[in-house]
Formats: structure tokens, C-alpha cells, sequence
């Protein structure tokens, strides 16, 4: 016997859980219910439903602000929400996708529209996960995070390179995280980053592309800047004071960051940007930089 998928309700209108519920029922799936956040939130950390549909406006706690909690429940990240509201102004669309929403339907909802909608992000839901096995058994190390730094999803590898589970990211790359999400066509001064991770490592975060709204794509990398260096230096013909400050470019540095991690003036920093532009036959920054991570294998 196939399992029923399950869809949970939260409403506070009695009206509309009893038809949405028999109305779900006799489509073939089990329903559970909350009339509150509260009863949400500790629904959820005992069953994880395969999909919630979410009224906007529920008194105390508001939907959005129950789907941005529930949604830090372990199992949840990647289950799908769908906001009902009578409110269809872009303003409140818009809190119910930074929320962690995937769609909405007004109310009052008709029957055959929301059965269809839940068909259709439960076989998106089923996909991303088989992506995400996918990658797990390739061995990436990847993870997918919200514009506010939480975790939606992680590979083992991922996972065991931060140390530790997570559901939040550092506050350095949050705050790294806001400028991509501030940035209309997914970009951001720096498409990648250092973090210091336990046991005196580092981590190179970079930014891959948007999977959704407000979702990020991350790729990590133990980074050895010494070793790095050497491979920028043997592969493209630069000095080792040319790899060093080159790979300080490609890692998103300022000419001013760079001179105070290598101990140079921000003078030098240009000369050597002058003759490793010469020497790799680039015009700019950004082109060294690309070139860059591509002989490093990270772009």
C-alpha cells in the first residue's frame, strides 16, 4: 500500500480546516491540523509533514513569522510551504517568500487549485531531494542557504567540514550572505570568502548561483594558502609574491585587505596587480580573479 503524504493545515478559522481537511482527505492524503504557531512548531518537531499550507494572518503569531520558526526545525528546511491569505499586495507575497514560502493561494481557496498546487510542490519537494542524495553520494561539498544564514540544506562532506551540524551559519557569512541577497542579479563584491574553522583551518566559501528565492548555493573548500599559492605560481608563471596577493584577489579581497594580511602598502599591492594583469594577458581584476580559480579547479 502506497504512503499517503501528509499536509498539515495551519488556520485558526475552524470553517476552513474542516473543508480544507475533508476536501485533502478524499484527494488521498492524511491531514493534520494547528489553529496556532505554538501548536505548529510542536506539531512539527514530533511528524514532519510533506508539505504545510499556511494561513498569513493568525493572531499573536502571524504565518510568516511561524514558517521562518518551524522552518529551523530539524527535517523541515526543505519542506515545502504554501501561504493562503486574502492579502494578494506584492508587499505581503513578498514576506511569505523571504519567509520560506514556495507559493500562495487566496482565499477563499478553491479546492481543485490548491489539490494541484500541492501536486505540483511535492513532486518539486521529491526532486530536490533526489538531487540532493545525488550529490551526497558524489561527495560534493555543498550546502544551500536562506538570505538570513540558515542552513536549508548540507552534504555530509559539507557538514563535516564545518565541524559540527548547523543550522545557522557564522555571523561573517550572514552578513555576506545579505550582500548577495541585496544584489538584483545574484552577485556580490566578493563571490567567495575565508572562514576559520576548528582546529586552526580554513575554510573558502563561494557563492555557485540562486535555487530559489532568497536561496543561496554554497560550495566549501579546505583552503591551504600556501599550497594554492604554489599552484597559481608553477601554473601561470607569476612570482610567489604575484601568487600571493593573486590569490588574495580571487578569494574577493580589497587591495587594502591584502596589503595588511601580507604586510605590504596598498601601493605595492597595485604594482604587482599591474604586472600580473601583464603577465596573464587580463584587463581587470575580476578576469585575474576568474582565471584564477579556475587554475585553483573552483570556478
Amino acid at each position: 500500500m502506497q504512503a499517503r503524504d501528509i499536509v498539515l493545515i495551519v488556520d485558526d478559522s475552524p470553517g476552513t480546516l474542516g473543508m480544507l481537511t475533508e476536501v485533502l482527505e478524499q484527494a488521498g492524503f492524511t491531514v493534520l491540523i494547528a489553529a496556532d504557531g505554538p501548536a505548529a512548531i510542536t506539531l512539527v518537531q514530533r511528524v514532519t509533514p510533506d508539505i504545510v499550507l499556511m494561513d498569513a494572518i493568525i493572531p499573536e503569531m502571524d504565518g510568516f513569522e511561524i514558517c521562518r520558526r518551524i522552518k529551523r526545525v530539524r527535517g523541515m528546511e526543505a519542506v515545502p510551504v504554501i501561504f493562503m491569505t486574502g492579502l494578494s499586495e506584492t508587499e505581503h507575497v513578498i514576506r511569505g517568500l523571504e519567509a520560506g514560502g514556495v507559493d500562495y493561494v487566496t482565499k477563499p481557496v478553491a479546492p481543485d487549485e490548491i489539490i494541484a498546487r500541492i501536486r505540483v510542490h511535492l513532486a518539486n519537494a521529491r526532486l530536490t531531494r533526489s538531487a540532493q542524495v545525488a550529490l551526497d553520494a558524489a561527495g560534493r561539498f555543498l550546502l544551500a542557504a536562506d538570505r538570513g544564514g540558515g542552513v536549508l540544506w548540507c552534504t555530509p562532506q559539507a557538514a563535516r567540514l564545518l565541524g559540527a551540524e548547523q543550522t545557522l551559519l557564522a555571523p561573517e557569512l550572514r552578513l555576506w550572505l545579505a550582500r548577495l541577497a541585496e544584489d538584483a542579479e545574484g552577485r556580490a563584491p566578493e563571490r567567495s570568502m575565508t572562514l576559520a574553522a576548528p582546529g586552526g583551518r580554513q575554510i573558502e566559501v563561494s557563492f555557485i548561483g540562486r535555487i530559489g528565492p532568497g536561496e543561496f548555493l554554497l560550495r566549501l573548500v579546505e583552503a591551504d594558502p600556501q599550497a594554492d599559492a604554489m599552484i597559481l605560481r608553477q601554473r601561470l608563471g607569476v612570482t610567489a609574491r604575484e601568487a600571493e596577493v593573486l590569490l588574495w584577489i580571487a578569494r574577493g579581497k580589497a587591495n587594502r585587505d591584502i596589503a595588511e594580511i601580507l604586510g605590504l602598502s596598498p601601493r605595492t599591492v597595485n604594482k604587482h596587480l599591474e604586472q600580473i594583469f601583464a603577465k596573464l594577458g587580463v584587463e581587470n581584476r575580476a578576469s585575474a580573479a576568474a582565471l584564477a580559480l579556475r587554475t585553483l579547479g573552483g570556478g
